[in-house]
Protein backbone atom coordinates (compact mmCIF):
# COMPACT_ATOMS: atom_id res chain seq x y z
CA UNK A 1 0.00 0.00 0.00
CA UNK A 2 1.14 3.39 -1.27
CA UNK A 3 -0.15 7.08 -0.40
CA UNK A 4 2.06 10.50 -2.16
CA UNK A 5 5.89 8.84 -1.29
CA UNK A 6 5.22 6.47 1.41
CA UNK A 7 4.19 2.74 1.89
CA UNK A 8 2.81 0.75 5.01
CA UNK A 9 3.39 -2.78 5.53
CA UNK A 10 2.17 -5.29 8.06
CA UNK A 11 5.47 -7.55 6.93
CA UNK A 12 7.65 -7.74 10.20
CA UNK A 13 10.77 -8.24 8.34
CA UNK A 14 10.63 -4.79 7.18
CA UNK A 15 10.30 -3.20 10.79
CA UNK A 16 13.32 -1.23 12.10
CA UNK A 17 13.27 -2.00 15.93
CA UNK A 18 15.95 0.97 16.94
CA UNK A 19 13.84 3.07 15.57
CA UNK A 20 10.59 1.86 17.25
CA UNK A 21 12.88 1.29 20.48
CA UNK A 22 14.02 4.46 20.23
CA UNK A 23 10.56 6.77 19.83
CA UNK A 24 8.97 4.09 22.32
CA UNK A 25 11.69 4.97 24.68
CA UNK A 26 11.93 8.70 24.70
CA UNK A 27 9.06 10.10 22.71
CA UNK A 28 5.85 8.27 23.89
CA UNK A 29 4.19 9.17 27.26
CA UNK A 30 2.88 5.57 27.33
CA UNK A 31 6.13 3.93 27.08
CA UNK A 32 9.36 5.70 28.45
CA UNK A 33 12.33 3.66 29.49
CA UNK A 34 11.09 0.36 27.64
CA UNK A 35 13.79 -1.87 26.77
CA UNK A 36 14.76 -2.86 23.60
CA UNK A 37 14.30 -6.33 24.43
CA UNK A 38 10.77 -5.60 25.73
CA UNK A 39 10.03 -3.67 22.12
CA UNK A 40 11.50 -7.05 20.14
CA UNK A 41 9.21 -9.39 22.36
CA UNK A 42 5.87 -7.45 21.97
CA UNK A 43 6.28 -7.49 18.12
CA UNK A 44 7.21 -10.99 17.84
CA UNK A 45 4.22 -11.81 19.72
CA UNK A 46 1.76 -9.16 18.39
CA UNK A 47 -0.94 -10.53 15.24
CA UNK A 48 -0.47 -7.38 13.33
CA UNK A 49 2.21 -4.77 13.50
CA UNK A 50 1.70 -2.13 10.50
CA UNK A 51 4.91 0.02 9.93
CA UNK A 52 4.81 3.31 8.00
CA UNK A 53 7.95 3.69 5.62
CA UNK A 54 9.31 7.08 3.02
CA UNK A 55 9.43 5.65 -0.42
CA UNK A 56 8.14 2.20 -1.93
CA UNK A 57 8.12 -1.07 -0.19
CA UNK A 58 10.20 -3.69 -2.68
CA UNK A 59 12.47 -1.15 -4.56
CA UNK A 60 15.36 -3.03 -5.99
CA UNK A 61 14.93 -6.73 -5.57
CA UNK A 62 11.53 -6.52 -3.49
CA UNK A 63 13.44 -6.83 -0.15
CA UNK A 64 14.32 -3.29 0.75
CA UNK A 65 12.18 -0.46 1.86
CA UNK A 66 12.64 3.18 2.95
CA UNK A 67 13.13 5.01 6.28
CA UNK A 68 10.66 3.87 8.97
CA UNK A 69 8.59 6.76 10.18
CA UNK A 70 5.68 5.41 11.59
CA UNK A 71 4.34 1.93 13.74
CA UNK A 72 1.50 0.64 14.97
CA UNK A 73 0.61 -2.87 16.57
CA UNK A 74 -3.01 -4.43 16.76
CA UNK A 75 -3.22 -7.31 19.25
CA UNK A 76 -5.89 -9.53 18.06
CA UNK A 77 -7.89 -12.43 17.80
CA UNK A 78 -9.35 -11.66 14.50
CA UNK A 79 -12.41 -12.82 15.50
CA UNK A 80 -14.01 -11.16 18.78
CA UNK A 81 -11.44 -8.86 20.24
CA UNK A 82 -8.40 -6.23 19.27
CA UNK A 83 -5.94 -3.40 20.90
CA UNK A 84 -4.61 -0.67 19.14
CA UNK A 85 -1.05 0.13 20.40
CA UNK A 86 1.99 2.05 20.00
CA UNK A 87 0.48 3.79 17.33
CA UNK A 88 3.26 7.08 16.41
CA UNK A 89 4.42 8.83 13.40
CA UNK A 90 7.52 10.54 13.77
CA UNK A 91 7.84 14.17 14.98
CA UNK A 92 9.64 14.87 11.00
CA UNK A 93 6.75 13.48 9.23
CA UNK A 94 3.54 14.87 11.00
CA UNK A 95 0.91 17.24 9.05
CA UNK A 96 1.53 15.08 5.84
CA UNK A 97 -2.02 12.84 6.83
CA UNK A 98 0.14 9.99 7.31
CA UNK A 99 -1.72 8.91 10.44
CA UNK A 100 -5.42 9.29 9.22
CA UNK A 101 -4.27 7.07 6.32
CA UNK A 102 -2.57 4.76 8.79
CA UNK A 103 -5.85 4.32 10.68
CA UNK A 104 -7.53 4.11 7.26
CA UNK A 105 -5.21 1.16 6.57
CA UNK A 106 -5.56 -0.63 9.91
CA UNK A 107 -9.57 0.05 10.72
CA UNK A 108 -9.76 -1.09 6.74
CA UNK A 109 -7.76 -4.21 6.96
CA UNK A 110 -9.66 -7.37 5.48
CA UNK A 111 -8.69 -9.33 9.08
CA UNK A 112 -9.55 -6.67 11.17
CA UNK A 113 -13.19 -5.16 9.62
CA UNK A 114 -15.25 -7.72 11.35
CA UNK A 115 -13.61 -7.99 14.67
CA UNK A 116 -16.42 -7.02 17.89
CA UNK A 117 -14.91 -5.15 20.10
CA UNK A 118 -11.82 -2.94 18.89
CA UNK A 119 -10.19 -1.32 21.76
CA UNK A 120 -7.49 1.73 22.15
CA UNK A 121 -6.11 4.02 25.30
CA UNK A 122 -4.96 7.41 24.47
CA UNK A 123 -4.05 10.48 26.35
CA UNK A 124 -4.45 12.87 23.31
CA UNK A 125 -5.84 11.64 20.07
CA UNK A 126 -9.39 11.27 20.95
CA UNK A 127 -10.30 13.42 17.96
CA UNK A 128 -8.45 11.31 15.59
CA UNK A 129 -9.38 7.60 16.42
CA UNK A 130 -13.16 9.17 16.87
CA UNK A 131 -13.03 9.84 13.26
CA UNK A 132 -12.47 5.68 12.37
CA UNK A 133 -15.05 4.98 14.68
CA UNK A 134 -13.89 4.75 18.23
CA UNK A 135 -15.97 6.21 20.86
CA UNK A 136 -15.58 6.36 24.60
CA UNK A 137 -16.83 3.23 26.81
CA UNK A 138 -20.30 3.55 27.10
CA UNK A 139 -20.03 0.52 30.22
CA UNK A 140 -17.20 1.47 31.81
CA UNK A 141 -18.23 -0.28 34.68
CA UNK A 142 -18.42 -3.51 32.58
CA UNK A 143 -14.08 -3.41 32.31
CA UNK A 144 -11.52 -4.18 35.04
CA UNK A 145 -8.03 -4.13 34.45
CA UNK A 146 -4.81 -5.19 36.13
CA UNK A 147 -2.04 -3.17 35.69
CA UNK A 148 1.74 -4.60 36.86
CA UNK A 149 4.77 -2.34 37.64
CA UNK A 150 6.85 -3.35 34.54
CA UNK A 151 10.20 -2.39 34.64
CA UNK A 152 10.72 0.70 32.46
CA UNK A 153 7.98 2.30 34.28
CA UNK A 154 9.03 5.04 36.18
Amino acid sequence: MNSEGFSISTNKKYLDVDVIHDFLNHEAYWSKGITKETVIKSIENTTLCFGVYKGEIGNEGGDQVGDQVGFARVITDLATHAYLCDVFILPDYRKLGLSKWLMDVITNHSELKEVRRFMLATNDAHSLYKKYGFNQIDKPELFMQKVGKTPFQQ
